[in-house]
C-alpha cells in the first residue's frame, strides 16, 4: 500500500464530520463542506497531507453542470474523488449566482464525501423529498464500483469500516461483497 493510500485510510477511518447546520422546513440537521474540511485540518499536519478542491464548469448546455474534484496529496502522490451537479436555473426566489453557489457546495460536499467515505444516506439532506416523490426516471442508482474504490473499500473495512457504508455509495457484485466481507 503507497503512503499516501495508508494515510488516506487512516482519515476516512477516524474523521467525524458533524451535522453542525439545521434545516427548520425539513426538521433535520445536515452537513455542510465546510464541516467536513474543519473535520480535516487536524489530521493534516499530523500526516503531512493537504487537501483541496477545484471546480470546472464542463457542460454549459442545456443544463450548467459543475464538476467538483476533491484531491489528497503528500507532495509526492495524490489521490482524486469528484461529484458532479447540475445548477438548478430554475430554482424560485434565486439569484442566477446563488443558483451556481448552491450546486457548488452540493459539488464540494460530496466531492469531499466520495475521498473521505463519508456516508450520507442516513442524512436527511440526502433522503428528503420535501414532500415530493422521485419518479423511477429521476432516481439516480449507485454507480458500479471501480476497482481503485473496491481497493480503498476494502483497506476501509480493514481498517473497521463498515461493509453497509460501501454498499450505500456503491453497486457492488456478490463477489466484491464476499471479498469485502472476508475482510472482516
Amino acid at each position: 500500500m503507497s503512503k499516501i493510500n495508508q494515510k488516506l485510510a487512516t482519515i476516512q477511518t477516524k474523521l467525524k464530520a458533524k451535522k453542525s447546520s439545521y434545516n427548520s422546513f425539513g426538521k433535520y440537521y445536515f452537513r455542510k463542506a465546510e464541516d467536513i474540511l474543519e473535520a480535516i485540518k487536524p489530521f493534516l499536519l499530523e500526516h503531512g497531507v493537504t487537501v483541496t478542491i477545484n471546480e470546472e464548469l464542463i457542460v454549459n448546455d442545456p443544463v450548467p453542470t459543475i464538476k467538483s474534484t476533491a484531491t489528497i496529496t503528500d507532495g509526492a502522490d495524490a489521490i482524486h474523488a469528484t461529484a458532479v451537479v447540475g445548477v438548478d436555473l430554475g430554482q424560485k426566489g434565486m439569484q442566477t449566482s446563488q443558483q451556481f453557489g448552491a450546486a457548488s457546495s452540493y459539488g464540494k460536499k460530496y466531492a469531499l464525501g466520495n475521498l473521505f467515505l463519508i456516508d450520507d444516506t442516513a442524512d436527511s439532506d440526502a433522503t428528503n423529498d420535501h414532500g415530493k416523490k422521485a419518479s423511477v426516471i429521476e432516481r439516480v442508482t449507485k454507480p458500479a464500483i471501480t476497482k481503485e474504490q473496491m481497493a480503498k473499500a476494502v483497506e476501509y473495512v480493514t481498517a473497521g469500516g463498515k461493509v453497509e457504508a460501501i454498499e450505500s455509495k456503491y453497486k457492488l457484485t456478490n463477489e466484491q461483497r464476499k471479498n469485502l466481507t472476508k475482510t472482516l
